[in-house]
């Protein structure tokens, strides 16, 4: 009998990263159908692979918990993992993975710290050629096996959640045809506009009689908050309820930020804004 692979992604990093890591689990699945799968990730991004039926457990963790480094190697060393795939190798979470006792471990690049814990690595090459984060994120599956060219980004709410998302839309279109989300934050992932030319933006969509505008950051600048016949659906909100708002929308207009991927992942069409570094392009970070 074939021993079960029992497959730990790890990904602790901001929301789009996270995000772009949400294809792993269903190829893996797709071709390990018995295997098992599991996310590494931090708290705040825990939302995003809520309710996602091709991950068996979602193991946490966060620098400024109260986990200890032994700790968090006890409970991972628990699930037992035959194989684990970093998709952004640190030192501390080389030693955490290889002290666990996790036989087959993959990360990017090569590091001393990779040498000296016998841990296999792809390759990115400095970006060459230049190709989607979410498809070097699929080399590492590709490198146990998977073989897949399957890049969807996917977010999976409950039926709870899609009943609250129809109704969520007839309230914040108020009677208009379309409903357009404005992101203007980025948390300085990436370059942006100032506040002040997305105000502009607003006011010339309000002009459109068929468009509600909606400006889903949840800190809001100042110069958007108060704008008249403009909501703000998202101040207060959890992650996982900003997804209801994010999903109710015909078009989220942002930079290339998290709430972009978020919206991608949402099946919610995106105009997004990339700056022309090599870094920043949209053939490496586009929705």
């Amino acid at each position: 009998m074939t021993k079960q692979k029992r497959i730990l992604i790890v990904r602790p990093d901001r929301i789009g990263d996270v995000v772009l890591s949400t294809p792993l689990p269903r190829e893996i699945k797709k071709s390990f159908p018995d295997s098992f799968v599991a996310v590494l990730i931090r708290k705040y991004t825990q939302d995003i692979y809520l309710n996602n039926p091709n991950v068996d457990k979602i193991i946490l963790i966060d620098n400024d918990s109260n986990d200890s480094f032994f700790k968090k190697i006890r409970e991972i060393r628990d699930c037992k993992f035959t194989h684990s795939l970093t998709l952004l190798p640190t030192e501390r979470l080389n030693y955490m993975l290889f002290f666990a006792g996790i036989p087959y471990r993959v990360g990017v690049g090569h590091k001393l710290y990779q040498f000296l814990t016998f841990t296999r690595y792809v390759d990115r090459k400095k970006y060459v050629p230049l190709r989607h984060e979410a498809d070097y994120c699929m080399d590492l599956a590709r490198k146990i096996g998977v073989q897949s060219e399957n890049l969807d980004t996917e977010i999976f709410l409950t039926e709870e959640e899609k009943q609250k998302v129809a109704q969520t839309r007839i309230e914040l279109l108020n009677g208009k045809k379309y409903l357009i989300g404005i992101h203007s934050t980025s948390g300085n992932s990436s370059p942006n506009w100032l506040p002040g030319e997305y105000s502009k933006l607003i006011q010339k969509l309000k002009d459109r009689l068929d468009v509600s505008i909606v400006v889903t950051d949840n800190n809001v600048p100042e110069v958007l908050a108060g704008l008249e016949n403009v909501s703000n659906p998202n101040i207060g909100k959890s992650l996982r309820e900003s997804f209801i708002n994010f999903a109710s929308l015909d078009l989220l207009f942002s930079a290339s930020t998290g709430p972009m991927h978020i919206a991608a992942a949402l099946k919610v069409k995106t105009l997004s804004m990339f700056c022309p570094l090599t870094a920043c392009s949209p053939k490496l970070w586009g929705p």
